[in-house]
């Protein structure tokens, strides 16, 4: 979780791509240019440990965009496939 808000903060698509679950994953991804990253907060997280194959984190991302200072409030699902973690996507 931490490496795509990192990701996101820098820029970085590719990363975000790879790192997407294969059955989810968008082809294409546009970066906003307009909103600046400022920080992160992990609420809660449910398994995720090395031992299993499924994870759940709960996130507040503060963030900037037309000098209005906002939040994305979150609850994202993850799934561990060959030892690599993918976000499969935010639950609603």
């Amino acid at each position: 979780m931490r490496s795509r808000y990192s990701a996101f903060a820098m820029g970085d698509a590719p990363y975000l791509l790879s790192t997407w679950h294969p059955l989810v994953r968008p082809r294409t991804l546009q970066i906003d240019v307009g909103i600046s990253w400022r920080r992160l907060d992990i609420v809660r997280t449910e398994r995720g440990g090395m031992l299993d194959s499924e994870g759940t984190v709960e996130f507040i991302a503060h963030y900037r965009r037309d000098r209005v200072t906002r939040q994305q409030h979150e609850v994202s699902h993850f799934l561990k496939l060959d030892r690599c973690w993918y976000y499969e996507g935010a639950l609603s």
